[in-house]
């Protein structure tokens, strides 16, 4: 069963950190990059961060900085670090699996149901 599962948004102060978690399936998990995208009310869903598979992250422009991805292949998990929060980091945040960032705007085959990250001023 392809599955992705966040955890671990909610709603914090400006200036305060969260980390986001994404439980895989094997077969989801397994052989693909995996990556974190967010979709902020009106706008578009935007790729942040990538892992390949052998650990190397990519960070698009918008996850630069303050955000900090890593994998976790014993627990197929993929997590999100996230310092400095602001406002305009609210967002549904979601997981994504096999993600081709050779893309404009990044896509991917997998993707979870999303996180809720609430950030206020």
């Amino acid at each position: 069963q392809d599955q992705l599962v966040e955890s671990g948004g909610g709603s914090v102060q400006a200036g305060g950190l969260l980390r986001l978690s994404c439980q895989a399936s094997r077969n989801t998990f397994i052989g693909n990059s995996m990556a974190w995208f967010r979709q902020a009310p009106g706008k578009e869903r935007e790729g942040l961060a990538l892992t390949t598979v052998c650990g190397v992250s990519i960070y698009a422009d918008s996850g630069k900085g303050r955000f900090t991805i890593t994998r976790d292949n014993a627990r197929e998990r993929v997590y999100l670090e996230m310092n400095g929060l602001k406002p305009d980091n609210t967002a549904i945040y979601y997981c994504a699996a096999r993600v081709d960032v050779s893309a404009s705007p990044w896509t991917a085959r997998y993707w979870g149901q999303g996180t809720q990250v609430t950030v206020s001023s």
